[in-house]
């Protein structure tokens, strides 16, 4: 059996192990594939894993050998999964690998806007402490977290963890998300009442820039917004002008809407903006555990029983 693997580097760039996989068949390994170059390096291979090569109707019109494709990743909508379904073909993704991940990475944002670490130990590092007439000092505000209200839209398993850590911290929760339960509110509600605002919905077509101008204008004045789920569900021009205006104090994200992000991104001038380049789900454990999941599907799927299928 013939395995391909389209962009390995985006989860293993060297510091993990194959073999998992490699045990199931004949591997090959490319470390990127554009979306053009997939249809030949298929070629007659029956398994399919990748990470962000775009697979279309076309490209599997050309693979008709192709029996299961893998995502090394959550989110599937790189592939045509109408065309899938309609071949047979059962589509596997990876689901919640990364959550305490992508939670840790949330309140690394907060924290550095809060405590600025990055920048009072380059003060430090400077000379500027030891030349200080006090025992300490600091050069810009600090937040305690304990006490304000932390709004969370969209409470699936990544937004309950971080919900766990907020309350741990002595914050008050406010949720909404697509099915309400008792103590949910709406988004409008929530944009009002929140100090912190983090975002950890799926990107859809309903919610496509869903905090834009109208939404930023709700929120509080110096409020916080935070955004470690994807980067289309923000009006991302809004946000730089309600960075630079004032009216909100902070904004912090790991995703932008096209990856990498683009020179004249409106963000990268904005002040009071930190942005890191999509690296929540990137700890070692995590792409560990990624790995091994990508191949206990492989192996369901080879004993008649494929789990964490997005087509059935």
């Amino acid at each position: 059996m013939k395995i391909v693997i389209l962009d390995g580097f985006a989860s293993n760039p060297g510091d993990l192990s194959w073999e998992e996989l490699a045990a199931q068949g004949e591997l090959t390994v490319y470390e990127r594939t554009a979306a053009q170059e997939a249809a030949e390096r298929i070629g007659d291979a029956e398994i399919v894993f990748l990470n962000k090569t775009p697979i279309r109707a076309e490209t599997l019109e050309r693979c008709p050998n192709v029996k299961m494709i893998g995502i090394l990743a959550t989110g599937y909508n790189i592939v045509d999964i109408a065309a899938c379904k309609e071949r047979g073909i059962p589509v596997c993704n990876v689901p919640g690998y990364s959550t305490m991940a992508v939670a840790q990475m949330t309140f690394a944002l907060l924290l550095e806007m809060c405590q600025q670490v990055g920048q009072h130990s380059s003060a430090v590092f400077a000379g500027q402490w030891q030349n200080h007439a006090d025992f300490c000092f600091w050069n810009t505000p600090l937040t305690e977290l304990a006490g304000k209200t932390f709004g969370i839209v969209g409470y699936g398993a990544i937004g309950k963890a971080v919900g766990e850590i907020a309350k741990a911290f002595g914050m008050e929760l406010l949720v909404t998300a697509r099915r309400e339960k008792p103590g949910h509110v709406s988004l409008e509600e929530l944009l009002r009442r929140s100090d912190i605002v983090s975002l950890h919905c799926p990107q859809t077509a309903e919610n496509l820039q869903m905090i834009n101008a109208e939404a930023l204008a709700m929120m509080k004045p110096g409020a916080i917004l935070l955004n470690t789920a994807r980067g289309g569900l923000i009006d991302e021009e809004a946000v730089a002008q309600a960075l630079r205006s004032g009216h909100l104090a902070w904004y912090g994200a790991d995703v932008v809407s096209r990856e990498p992000i683009v020179p004249d991104h409106p963000l990268l001038t904005a002040p009071n903006c930190f942005l890191t380049p999509h690296i929540a789900w990137a700890p070692t454990q995590t792409r560990q555990r990624l790995h091994r999941i990508a191949a206990e599907n492989l192996r369901a799927f080879l004993a008649g029983k494929p789990q964490n299928v997005v087509n059935p």
